[in-house]
């Protein structure tokens, strides 16, 4: 038993350093043997008589290629060396520095024997199968693998002549290639097909004549923007910052099962996790245990840790196992230029896909908002809404032109998405006043059925279809065959849009219904059509975030806060009081049957600031149309406020009710009732919007209400109309 425990530590002798510490020692190792190599193929005693049977060793083994020894080792030493995002060395690169040893050793073999007995070894069997020339390419091609291997490159890279601009840094010149959209790849494909037999020119048709497309139109529809435009370099952004480290692993798993075997809960510890913020043991149960137990004693776990909050995850979605997740002694910063560097992003075709953080094993996470396809973000003061909203934001400017993506924001505390302004992404300044964001959710909603009216027109489900279908061919057309003539005949390209409210609770106090109504209009049906909201409150009441808004957002991000009751508010479970703030956060998505805790990624105001100066400076060129909230297109503010809130608390049956009891000059509940055969709630709600409206006038006690309007001025405003 105790030869076991000793096997066990001395294979563990090294689980303590971190990755980076390994690979400096490898490197270390490895430039070493290519100093001893060196100096062996000098002969003359450098190296002493292990130099010397070295040097005969390889020579016999590896011939002339004994001289790249050292270098191989340099490879080595570059690749343990070479800054990446994971922790690990590759395995690819390895194999790609010994495809690259082993071929020259057979073009060696190949073209002078002087490849050694290894050279040899890959030659014979080539030239039997082959002949020689066929033998050199194989040889020749598995060296450019090797290369490809090695340093992770392709042609593409190879061939590719960039001219950077004079006085521009190499560095500012590193930037996301905006990807490629399903209608613009499919135009491709159908361009390659076309028939290029069209000798004869038939008399020149409008473009979307020619298309078999209409061109949309309409009073709400969305300005497009035109203009280059070219994404921000990553330079501007940070990648991840700082060195996370847990503590003494050892002794705290040892803490851990000591401390449930103090109450008869057997366990057996597994893997670690260290993650950003925290490091999660994980356990496997004795069977017979029941998981509540251990749940039961989280107090005694941090008590036992010196550490709190201590969360615990039972189980591990996926895994038989239950983790205790332990805050870490010393944090790392998420960087968000890091995960927009991720092959995750910058190989998806998915023009909404976001940066949302890392997850405790460290491993970037990303959502795509088209599926989300409504996001919730709560959490108290300081916990980390509005940088996690930056970087959401961040993520799409990075991601898509004005002509692709165009943003709604509302910022009532006016010192959080104001920086925003003048970006050409904005379809109107950031709104900080409450009555003109009920307008913009009107606008929205006006919007929303105006794209439905084009995607059933064009015969379309929904934007993508659009895209692809409608806008992508009729654009490739203009851009191959077009005149300006043709310009205004294009279709709109209709553009995703994300409406962002930063504070909900404070517009919430003031316009309750009015909110309410609206993002649940826009929530049940603006998905198809490209909309879609992003809401964020520091007061997670049932007041702020009620039951019809979390029904129809089900994507939800929970940072830090306050109470249990909190947490049920935003997840339904709890767990978010157990957070430690500054961006630590569970999310939940209708994909995800448990919330996932991530660390969100971090930008600073100053990186923030730097973004919006770039995209600023790509509007001088042109002037960039916005929707008219100030009525300056005619008609005040107030009445385009009081007409869209009209519009929204209407009801079908209102001028029969009108009518109704213009007609028999009283008016009740009950009349309404029998009158129009609806419940007692409807009939309700038509006296209040009549007396809301003038028609009727206030209750007093028992006494029948007054009728305020009648069938004079109805008939003075039908002649007006005439």
């Amino acid at each position: 038993m105790a030869k076991k425990r000793k096997q066990k530590e001395s294979r563990n002798i090294f689980d303590d350093l971190s990755p980076h510490t390994k690979q400096a020692i490898g490197a270390t190792i490895f430039a070493v043997l290519a100093v001893f190599f060196i100096l062996s193929s000098f002969g003359n005693g450098y190296a002493g008589p292990v130099g010397t049977m070295t040097d005969r060793a390889l020579t016999y083994l590896f011939g002339y290629g004994f001289i790249l020894a050292p270098v191989v080792c340099f490879l080595y030493m570059y690749v343990l060396l070479k800054p990446r995002e994971d922790n690990h060395v590759s395995l690819s690169k390895s194999i790609g520095v010994a495809v690259l040893f082993v071929a020259v050793l057979g073009l060696f073999s190949l073209v002078g024997e002087h490849g050694g007995v290894v050279g040899s070894m890959l030659k014979v069997p080539l030239t039997w199968l082959f002949s020689e020339m066929v033998t050199g390419i194989v040889l020749s091609a598995l060296v450019v693998i090797g290369v490809f291997l090695t340093f992770n490159t392709n042609l593409a890279h190879l061939f590719r002549r960039t001219k950077p601009e004079e006085g521009a840094d190499e560095e500012d010149l590193v930037a996301i290639e905006l990807p490629e959209t399903e209608d613009e790849s499919s135009d491709t494909s159908e361009e390659a097909v076309e028939d290029e037999d069209t000798a004869e020119a038939p008399p020149k048709e409008k473009l979307s004549e020619r298309m078999g497309f209409g061109k949309a139109s309409g009073d709400f529809a969305v300005s497009s923007f035109s203009g280059p435009y070219a994404p921000p370099p990553l330079s501007l952004l940070k990648k991840d910052r700082g060195k996370a480290g847990g503590g003494d692993v050892k002794a705290n798993a040892n803490i851990i099962k000591r401390t449930l075997q103090n109450f008869n809960i057997q366990v057996e510890m597994d893997e670690v996790s260290i993650g950003p913020s925290v490091t999660r043991y994980a356990l496997k149960p004795a069977e017979g245990v029941r998981i509540s137990k251990i749940v039961g004693l989280q107090n005694n776990l941090e008590l036992a840790l010196a550490a709190s909050p201590v969360r615990i995850e039972a189980p591990i979605p996926g895994k038989s196992l239950v983790g205790i997740e332990v805050p870490n002694t010393a944090k790392s910063t998420v960087g968000l230029a890091s995960l927009l560097l991720s092959p995750e992003y910058t190989d998806s075709p998915k023009p909404l896909l976001v940066a949302l953080g890392r997850d405790i094993a460290g491993n970037a996470h990303f959502a795509n908002i088209a599926k989300m396809p409504h996001g919730l973000i709560a959490g108290t003061t300081g916990s980390g809404k509005s940088v996690t909203i930056h970087a959401l934001v961040t993520s799409l400017l990075f991601r898509n032109s004005p002509e692709q993506l165009r943003f709604i924001m509302v910022d009532p505390k006016r010192v959080e998405l104001t920086l925003y302004n003048d970006i050409p992404h904005l379809l109107t300044p950031v709104i900080t006043d409450a009555k003109k964001a009920i307008l913009a959710l009107k606008w929205a909603a006006k919007e929303m059925e105006r794209r439905y009216d084009i995607l059933q027109a064009e015969k379309v489900r929904d934007l993508d279809s659009y895209h692809q279908k409608v806008y992508g061919p009729t654009k490739a057309e203009f851009e191959k065959n077009g005149t300006e003539e043709d310009a205004d005949d294009l279709p709109e390209s209709l553009p995703y849009i994300v409406v962002i409210i930063d504070e909900l609770a404070d517009i919430m106090s003031t316009y309750p219904r009015e909110l309410e109504a609206s993002i649940v209009r826009l929530a049940q049906m603006s998905r198809a059509v490209g909309i879609h909201l992003i809401l964020s409150t520091q007061r997670p009441s049932v007041n702020v975030i009620t039951g019809l808004i979390k029904a129809n957002v089900p994507s939800r991000i929970a940072l830090q806060v306050a109470s249990q009751i909190d947490s049920r508010t935003i997840l339904d479970q709890v767990g978010a009081e157990k957070l430690l703030g500054q961006g630590d956060m569970l999310f939940l998505s209708g994909e995800l049957s448990k919330p996932l805790r991530l660390q969100s990624a971090f930008i600073s105001e100053e990186e923030l600031k730097k973004v919006v100066a770039y995209l600023k400076d790509q509007t001088d060129a042109h002037s960039l149309d916005s929707i008219d909230l100030d009525g300056s297109n005619g008609g005040s503010p107030d009445a385009f406020f009081a007409s869209a809130v009209d519009d929204e608390d209407g009801d079908d049956l209102y001028e029969d009710a009108r009518q109704a009891v213009i007609e028999a000059g009283k008016a009740s509940t009950s009349y309404i009732q029998r009158k129009l055969r609806v419940g007692y709630s409807r009939a309700a709600r038509l006296m209040d919007i009549l007396e809301e409206r003038g028609v009727i006038g206030p209750a007093d006690g028992s006494k029948p209400r007054e009728i305020l309007a009648g069938n004079n001025e109805e008939d003075a405003n039908t002649e007006e109309d005439v």
